[in-house]
């Protein structure tokens, strides 16, 4: 074979083996990008007592880029991982109520013009408008990130710095106090977010990084029968979700009370030696005798929807305590209705 024919087809196959590099680059996220949990982390810090700080992590979460440059990111609240169950328990339904709101979702743009240089940068840093929503509420908020090409099919992209996250923007001040109650603690209601997650374009093979994980899947809720602490850690902590309320004068469950007795049931279901108080409670509007029977109504209303759901009765004891026991001063209409409340206690 002459040189110069195998000279023009090594240069057509160094060519070949270039195109793939080369069309990729045309279009930052041509094809659209996945989101591999390998290697990638989202972890958001929490200070209480004014001076402790404790970094938490969460280990389940799943997002796409599509080809447009449009991102969306799904958080499982579940999966938090603050690295001691009764934490875990606290924040999962004191705090982000992941009974009623099981997930956060952020969404943003990303102007693949943005990153025409990324491959010749290899790291490039913008400021992304991105929508957070979260227990029910959808926020936009500023997060500088950085995208980094760790190959031609593989990028990372990281928050530049912490995100401040107020826990008044999403209308939980009211899961900060239920925290400070439970534990005994101060927290600020403000936290910071950072993640660090990478993409891998679709239909591309990736080799699995070895970057440490925060956090690991098993910190989400496990499943099966709980130990006797783990039973208590749950049902006291479901007492302080104030959920199950009442209006005045009533013992008729509202809908709003449905979710966290469907959680309850579940955590019943785990723990099926233990034998369960469920304590009925009023505020102090009208006579001692009658909310007494009142307080007895309402959790008798309790155990009638569990062992409908397949609670052996047997193990439900109901018990009214009237006025006695307020959870706050009967000061406002607002503490009124919290101490309108159903208690949980394990009797064995």
């Amino acid at each position: 074979m002459p040189i110069a024919v195998l000279i023009r087809g090594l240069l057509a196959a160094l060519l070949l083996a270039l195109a793939g590099p080369v069309l990729a680059e045309d279009s930052a996220f041509a094809g659209g990008w996945t989101l591999e949990p390998e290697g990638s982390s989202l972890g958001f810090l929490s200070v209480k007592n004014e001076t402790k700080a404790e970094m938490n992590s969460i280990a389940t979460f799943t997002g796409t880029i599509s080809a447009a440059g449009d991102a969306e990111v799904h958080v499982a609240l579940d999966s938090i991982d603050t690295h001691i169950d009764l934490r875990n328990v606290r924040m999962r339904f004191l705090f982000f109520e992941t009974f009623k709101f099981p997930e956060a979702v952020i969404t943003a743009h990303i102007d693949p013009a943005l990153l025409a240089d990324l491959p010749a940068k290899r790291r490039i840093k913008i400021s992304l408008p991105v929508q957070l929503a979260l227990h029910g509420v959808t926020k936009e908020i500023t997060a500088d990130v950085a995208v980094t090409l760790i190959t031609p099919d593989m990028v990372s992209v990281a928050s530049v710095g912490a995100i401040p996250i107020s826990a008044a923007d999403f209308g939980m001040l009211d899961n900060v106090t239920k925290l400070n109650e439970a534990a005994n603690v101060k927290v600020v209601p403000v936290g910071s977010v950072t993640f660090d997650w990478i993409f891998a374009r679709n239909g591309t093979t990736t080799a699995p990084l070895q970057t440490a994980v925060m956090g690991a899947a098993s910190a989400k809720e496990t499943q099966g029968t709980l130990d006797p602490e783990a039973c208590k850690v749950r049902f006291d902590t479901l007492s302080h979700a104030g959920n199950i309320n009442f209006a005045s004068g009533s013992a008729r469950l509202d809908v709003a009370g449905s979710a966290v007795l469907d959680t309850l049931l579940d955590v019943a279901n785990r723990c099926p030696s233990m034998k369960l108080e469920i304590g009925g409670h009023t505020d102090d509007v009208g006579p001692a005798d009658q909310n007494l029977a009142l307080s007895q109504r309402r959790a008798a209303a309790v155990a009638a929807y569990m062992a409908a759901k397949g609670i052996d009765g047997s193990r439900l004891t109901a018990k009214g305590y009237g006025k006695d026991n307020p959870l706050v001063p009967n000061d406002s209409e607002e503490n009124r209705g919290r101490n309108r409340r159903i208690e949980f206690k394990v009797l064995n």
